[in-house]
């Protein structure tokens, strides 16, 4: 006898799964899990960011850390280490995360039956009170915020936010940004002035009311994990995937190359002079746009030429499309016109290629 699989009324699935979040139990974190007084716009795992705007005195670690609720494995941990004295209008602190806009189609934004969304997630803060999540969508430029309140101090509580659905503006069918949602953790005085819990045009000044994370000490700590975002007003239990399944999504907006075994090999080409290849790196997946590319050092490279690792002196990259990429590659001497070669780490660890498509 056939079975029917009938799908339940009120939720959004894309690809037979309801979490639009990429990496929401924080499982992936392709371009490493610690960084020390982190840069602005550090993605400490995959597809979770951390930005600030400002902030001058302000020094924070990030790391995928193993503290974690029961059910979950990993967290952001965002630890401060030099303390934000004072802080002047329009300086942030935020972790966020952004969905493609094809991904959101089911949500029929622009019309009279725009769905209700509801984020549930795990979190842990040194500060209780109340903090704000702004949704922020791109091609109509407009944004809602609403809040949650960490209630003890150092301790993992679960919680949900629902957000109502916007029946004034569209959201383009393409591969751009879709959703921009924002966990605000230090907030300016003049972010607090309006109220947004309804959908209106981006404005600055209702982009994140509520508490301010602990930023002026450095006893600072907070950690998010189990991030779900889903059709419809009651939140579900988190859909975990398996580390191969998320790590094939993840690696559509960011692609890392070494940093694995002192020999890597990262593609094959073919060598046009005598000091020069240039090698062919076909992605394990379509990536969102044509990425740019990021290089470690040269010195963290070479070519084999069926006989020899040869040092690299220079590379390049030229990612013409989001399939494939080239990457030229210099040596001073040693290669055959025509000969086959592999570009691959110089006996080192720290080679690493990161292609980026990143919205």
């Amino acid at each position: 006898m056939a079975l029917t699989q009938v799908r339940p009324e009120g939720l959004g699935f894309v690809n037979g799964k309801r979490n639009l979040i990429i990496n929401g139990a924080m499982q992936v974190a392709q371009r490493g899990t610690s960084f020390s007084s982190a840069a602005n716009n550090t993605y400490v795992v995959d597809r979770f960011r951390v930005k600030r705007n400002g902030m001058d005195e302000l020094v924070y670690d990030l790391s995928q850390s193993s503290t974690s609720p029961d059910g979950f494995g990993n967290s952001i941990k965002l630890d401060v280490t030099t303390a934000e004295t004072s802080s002047a209008d329009g300086e942030y602190l935020k972790i966020d995360t952004t969905i493609e806009a094809q991904n959101v189609q089911q949500l029929k934004y622009g019309t009279s039956s725009a769905e209700q969304i509801t984020m549930s997630f795990w979190v842990r803060s040194s500060t209780t009170g109340t903090y704000a999540i702004e949704m922020y969508t791109e091609d109509p430029d407009k944004q809602i915020t609403n809040t949650y309140t960490v209630d003890s101090a150092n301790t993992w509580e679960y919680k949900t936010v629902t957000f109502v659905g916007d029946t004034g503006g569209s959201i383009n069918n393409d591969s751009g940004q879709g959703f921009l949602i924002s966990w605000f953790l230090s907030v300016p005085s003049n972010y607090k002035t309006g109220d947004s819990t309804s959908w209106r045009t981006y404005n600055a000044d209702g982009r994140g009311y509520g508490q301010t994370a602990d930023v002026a000490s450095t006893t600072g700590e907070f950690y998010i994990t189990g991030v779900q975002l889903e059709v419809g007003t009651n939140a579900s239990d988190f859909e975990h995937e398996s580390f191969g399944e998320t790590l094939r999504k993840c690696q559509r907006y960011c692609l890392v190359y070494g940093g694995t075994h002192a020999y890597e090999r990262v593609g094959t080409g073919l060598s046009n002079t005598t000091v020069k290849t240039v090698a062919l790196v076909t992605f394990p997946v379509e990536m969102r746009s044509a990425p740019s590319i990021t290089f470690s050092s040269v010195s963290h490279w070479a070519v084999w030429n069926s006989t020899a690792v040869i040092a690299a002196t220079g590379i390049g990259g030229d990612s013409f499309s989001t399939k494939v990429s080239t990457l030229g590659v210099d040596v001073a001497s040693g290669l055959t016109v025509g000969s086959a070669t592999q570009l691959l780490a110089n006996n080192s660890t720290s080679a690493r290629l990161i292609w980026s498509a990143e919205l």
